[in-house]
């Protein structure tokens, strides 16, 4: 319970010094999708991810959502809202706090929070290559879609982030994520390529995989979702 609180202090108290500056920067996709798992449909993919950077601070948020098109009918099946401050101790290492709700009507939850806080650390920093990876623990409330029955549990996390320019236009990314618990352990990786077109917008595919532990009994415990995307930068 020590490292949510810690985790909402930084992300709220970050992103309000953060706001003042008022100097966001960030990227917005737009794409179609095509998903294999707990369902097998086409749907449409919107994303956008901001970023701050003020002094020591670096504050992170974001949005994302799949819209479902089946047979004239349209329903927003997945949506996710997610914030991250990270406070630097050295140039390389920092604390972090972290939030992430999300709810997703492919699997057996009807929502899943998490709050989370510790420690971080850029292990490459190059203008080609990046990598760094989070290490953590925080509380996790989430609700079983069927029988409304709420879970909450202390959760550690992980987190390892990585990118690479292969050339001055094109960029590979991996980016996953691990929340576990005695409940459940959720974990997400997506791993993409983004061309650039010009210096405002580029074309994206992205890869991701997303698995929960505990499912009920005929469901899948992982989704795949491939996407085709246009990216804007800003």
């Amino acid at each position: 319970m020590r490292s949510a609180g810690m985790a909402a202090v930084l992300v709220f108290g970050g992103l309000a010094s953060g706001t003042a500056a008022a100097d966001w920067s960030g990227k917005g996709t737009f794409g179609g999708v095509l998903a294999r798992g707990n369902t097998e449909t086409e749907i449409i993919n919107l994303n956008v991810d901001v970023e701050n950077k003020l002094d020591r601070w670096t504050h992170k948020a974001g949005a994302s959502m799949l819209r479902t098109v089946t047979n004239d009918v349209t329903s927003a099946d997945r949506w996710e809202l997610r914030g991250e401050s990270q406070y630097s101790l050295t140039e390389r290492s920092y604390l972090f706090g972290a939030l992430r709700y999300e709810d997703d009507a492919f699997t057996d939850y009807s929502y899943q929070a998490t709050a989370t806080g510790g420690y971080g650390y850029r292990f490459i920093m190059t203008e080609t290559t990046k990598l760094e990876g989070q290490i953590g623990a925080g509380y996790r409330q989430a609700e079983l879609r069927l029988t409304g029955e709420q879970e909450d549990d202390v959760i550690a996390r992980g987190a390892l982030n990585f990118e690479h320019k292969l050339t001055g236009t094109t960029l590979i990314y991996d980016r996953l994520l691990v929340e576990s618990g005695s409940d459940n352990t959720f974990v997400q990786n997506a791993l993409g390529i983004e061309v650039k077109i010009n210096d405002t917008f580029a074309l994206g595919h992205d890869y991701a995989v997303r698995h929960n532990t505990d499912v009920l009994p005929g469901t899948d415990k992982t989704d795949q979702v491939l996407t085709a995307n246009l990216v804007y930068g800003f």
